[in-house]
């Protein structure tokens, strides 16, 4: 009988940055995080990803919390489970290219406050746009997590990804990740695909995707049994629909296997528990939609990201054009093809989208072009697994020169000019940072930050009273006092002389005239109702 080779899989936990990021657009706060912290720390994740993606930005719009300030905590909390990021190469976590400075600064102060691994992407593949990244954190000491953008198409074949993997981990890459954010990648394809790099690396692989089309749980399985050796999950309150598989049920379902996780499960059901309230009250509130609960067929029918179509369908709402949803569906391919086969990944995914949707409602290609087409077809997002369609290119940016070098070899360094923009609000280091990638929204959450939060604390007051409003105790009913004996006075002799109902009902129930100090008690009927006398005869 064959010999069993234990291959235990790892898990990286998501629900404090991409499963609450999928489910409640980033709205989860630094507080509601830190008391679960110590209990987290114990369960034997290989990582928790708690930073990075669209929580920095959130933080600082949405939440009045410094994310620098979130990580820090988040550090104090787990000493012993490794931190990681998500961080867009040149876009670091904001929505342009920028100089090389502040992306080895920015790397340099995650790393400083507590992140571990860095999960560096592109949204073209082109490896150019991550040089910077990688060097930094191989030169401050961190984790250099390489991830592929994962996407279908005609270029995008198995050789493909399998030649990126192997220029990745020839540039100094630590892991490898395959990063599936639509869902895409179904279970066969997926066994496929990691067998094949699985050949060429000697790195351990990571498999990232989202529950959007269905099979993401499945892709898992198939993916393990070819070799991956890392997958993501998000606690069970925060996990499936455009989020990820649930940790508890990854994990069960390997238990007892030579995949086994080894998480403790018993910690995991505790974890599930605290946050399954924080899920109750996204709903009954609204900042958890059910519609991104459920499965979206139309993103493997479309070989699109579900995002991507609620987006298409809002922007025709706006132009109340909803007939034209498939004729922009047919249109996108075409737009693709013109733009060099672009993942459809965020940001090229809208930008793709929003282009069909010109394209369709103005009745003629690129009659309109937007400003985001314009810059991709300049260069300024870097090199496109094809070329453009040059004549569509030439309708869109004109006589301009394209850009062919590495985007970000164009841009001087920043970081001096921004900290003298800043110099009057900065209190830390990181603060330029901050400012650099989202100079508008920080210079206000500076303002608020030195104000002293008003409009947070007030914000949190009027919870409070609201919450207390709820969990007042409610006055109890007043109890009925017993019904009181109603003292009738009456002249006597009454029943003759003071007619009424009472008088003449009771006066078929005795047989002479009262005088003073007789007591008549008894019942008459009214109705269906049993009314009970008493009558004092007073004289």
């Amino acid at each position: 009988m064959p010999e069993i080779i234990a291959k235990p899989v790892k898990i990286t936990e998501t629900v404090l940055r991409d499963g609450h990021q999928s489910l409640i657009a980033t709205r989860m706060t630094t507080e509601q995080m830190l008391p679960i912290l110590e209990k987290m720390d114990r369960v034997g994740y290989y990582s928790v990803e708690c930073w990075g993606g669209a929580t920095f930005d959130a933080c600082l719009r949405f939440l009045s919390e410094d994310p620098w300030d979130r990580l820090r905590k988040i550090r104090e909390g787990m000493k012993n489970t490794k931190l990681q990021m998500l961080f867009r190469a040149q876009n670091i976590l904001g929505y342009r290219h920028y100089a090389d400075d502040v992306v080895d600064y920015f790397v340099k102060k995650s790393l400083d406050n507590g992140i571990d691994i860095i999960r560096i992407f592109d949204a073209l593949n082109d490896l150019r746009n991550m040089q910077t990244a990688v060097k930094a954190t191989k030169a401050y000491g961190g984790h250099v997590q390489t991830a592929i953008s994962y996407t279908l198409g005609e270029p995008y074949t198995v050789e493909y990804f399998v030649n990126l993997a192997k220029a990745m981990e020839d540039m100094g890459a630590d892991s490898i990740c395959i990063k599936d954010m639509a869902g895409l990648l179904i279970p066969y394809e997926a066994e496929k695909l990691v067998k094949a790099i699985k050949e060429v690396v000697s790195v351990p692989l990571q498999l990232h995707t989202h529950y959007t089309s269905g099979v993401a749980s499945m892709s898992y399985l198939k993916a393990i049994e070819a070799g991956c050796d890392i997958v993501d999950t998000a606690m069970s309150p925060f996990a499936l629909g455009t989020s990820q598989p649930s940790t508890e049920v990854i994990a069960k379902t390997l238990a007892g296997t030579p995949f086994d996780t080894g998480l403790n499960e018993k910690l995991l059901l505790e974890i599930a528990d605290y946050f399954r309230p924080i899920r109750e009250q996204a709903l009954a509130s609204g900042l958890m939609n059910p519609k991104v609960l459920g499965v979206d067929i139309n993103t493997l029918k479309y070989q699109v990201p579900g995002g991507m179509l609620s987006n298409l369908v809002s922007q025709l709402k706006d132009q109340h054009a909803e007939d034209k949803f498939y004729d922009v569906l047919n249109e996108i391919p075409h737009v693709r093809e013109d733009l060099g086969m672009p993942p459809l990944v965020t940001p090229s995914s809208q930008i793709v989208g929003t282009q069909a949707v010109m394209n369709v409602l103005f009745g003629e290609r690129y009659k309109v072009a937007t400003k985001e087409t314009k810059a991709l077809l300049h260069g300024e997002y870097g090199k496109t697994v094809r070329p453009f369609n040059a004549e569509v290119q030439k309708k869109v940016i004109g006589d301009a020169e394209p850009i062919t070098c590495r985007p970000a070899d164009l841009l001087e360094n920043e970081l001096p000019k921004l900290r003298e923009e800043i110099k009057e609000y900065s209190i830390q280091d990181e603060d330029v940072l901050t400012y650099a990638l989202f100079p508008k929204v920080a210079i206000d959450f500076f303002k608020e930050r030195q104000a002293g939060f008003p409009k947070l604390k007030a914000a949190e007051e009027a919870k409070k009273a609201e919450q207390e409003a709820k969990e007042a105790p409610k006055a109890a009913p007043k109890a009925e006092a017993p019904a009181k004996e109603k003292l009738v006075p009456l002249p006597a002799p009454f029943l003759g002389s003071w007619p009424g109902v009472v008088g003449e009902e009771a006066a078929k129930l005795v047989s002479h005239a009262p005088k003073a100090g007789d007591v008549m008690e008894g019942s008459v009927k009214f109705g269906a109702s049993d009314v009970k006398y008493k009558i004092d005869c007073l004289g």
